[in-house]
């Protein structure tokens, strides 16, 4: 199902997930029940070496994945305390992949997981993340 953020019809422009930002990546989610995904496919704006897609891209796209699936699970934003990243394969431009998140929620940090795979199944890169929920003070 289409995951639908809380910020949906306002105007803001997030670079990974806003329809607003021309320059953005235009990430739509679909919510699976116990993850999050968004399917990308990107061109040469966002390479590094010819052909293939730059490693912070690739990062901002498992952090929010990750980050859009506990808004969605906690409803409420999160910050990136920190994040690991790890690319095992190549991600070239003009090729399908994507970007499949987990969450483990409770206490004061959440942590999470994602997995970015090629049109085959096959994992091309991964991260870890904490977060820290920005709960409103009662």
């Amino acid at each position: 199902m289409t995951a639908t953020l809380p910020w949906a019809g306002t105007e803001h422009h997030c670079f990974g997930c806003s329809p607003d930002n021309p320059s953005g990546l235009r990430l739509e989610f679909t919510d699976d029940g116990d993850t999050l995904s968004a399917e990308f496919e990107l061109d040469h704006h966002y390479e590094s070496y010819p052909g293939v897609v730059h490693g912070g891209i690739l990062a901002v796209i498992c952090d929010e994945t990750m980050g859009n699936l506990i808004v969605l699970r906690l409803g409420v934003p999160a910050l990136t305390t920190s994040m690991r990243t790890r690319y095992v394969g190549v991600v070239r431009v003009g090729q399908p992949y994507r970007c499949v998140a987990r969450a483990v929620t409770g206490g004061e940090l959440v942590r999470a997981s994602a997995e970015i795979l090629d049109a085959h199944g096959e994992i091309v890169g991964t991260a870890t993340a904490t977060y820290k929920p920005q709960r409103s003070a009662a």
